[in-house]
């Protein structure tokens, strides 16, 4: 059964240490493979201790946006549940040069073995799994390599705009979403490469998905309540096809 699970809907430095919302990033079921998107801290957990009953020895890949330890704090834990510690070779990794290389590399060296495969993430580049295509649509604006991702089947698009300031290239590279995935960690607009509700309107007005999730929330969106958000857009496009759910920490929704 095709689904969106939300691990964890929180998002910045102080919603995350304080774990005032989980963050274990987005369980995507498509094409009956299941891909984690960012595992954040906490994510394991969120995936074993969940009522939908996920098994994470049943992941085929692994999607990192980037480095940032609010996405990819739980990477090598992670790895290691798919391969039961080394001992079953499977799963695949895709992320940035610089998560794996570098000064900082995020994910341990003696884990990569580990793996059936570890891809580089690039701009433009397509993958594909098992009946899933995915792109790499635009490289996103962020203060590290960064990616969104836009997956494909023969059933359905969805769109996954990651940490990124805005910038109108996001329109084009995701305006074939159906469904948009949006981090937005703040308020109101900001000099941090984060979006804003301001801008996920724009996004929303553009691109017009036929749902547009709002996911990683910082610490002006969880004051301002993100349900009320989602009641005053779904107000403000009722005019449009759109249909604006706020995520919640466990929620599932069947595609």
């Amino acid at each position: 059964m095709d689904r969106i699970i939300f691990l964890g809907s929180g998002g910045a430095r102080i919603v995350v240490f304080k774990q005032i919302r989980a963050s274990g990033g987005i369980w995507l079921t498509l094409n009956n493979q299941n891909l984690l998107i960012d595992p954040g801290p906490g994510s394991l957990v969120r995936i074993v201790s969940s009522r939908h009953k996920l098994d994470p020895t049943k992941i085929k890949a692994v999607l990192l946006s980037h480095k940032h330890l609010d996405h990819s704090g739980d990477i090598n834990n992670i790895i290691e549940a798919i391969t039961v510690g080394g001992t079953e070779k499977r799963g695949i990794l895709f992320a940035p040069y610089d998560a794996l290389e570098g000064d900082d590399p995020v994910v341990y060296r003696y884990l990569r073995s580990y793996l059936e495969k570890i891809v580089i993430l690039k701009e433009k580049e397509n993958y594909s799994l098992d009946g899933i295509s995915f792109s790499c649509p635009i490289r996103h604006e962020h203060r590290t390599e960064t990616y969104g991702f836009l997956f494909k089947t023969d059933k359905i698009k969805i769109g996954y705009i990651a940490d990124t300031k805005f910038f109108d290239g996001l329109i084009n590279a995701y305006k074939e979403s159906e469904i948009l995935i949006v981090n937005v960690v703040r308020e109101k607009p900001s000099e941090l490469d984060h979006l804003s509700l301001e801008d996920v309107k724009i996004l929303i007005k553009e691109i017009r998905p036929k749902i547009c999730f709002l996911t990683h929330f910082g610490m002006t969106i969880i004051r301002k309540k993100p349900f009320l958000i989602g009641e005053e857009l779904n107000k403000e496009f009722s005019n449009m096809n759109v249909k604006i759910i706020p995520a919640s920490d466990g929620m599932k929704y069947e595609l």
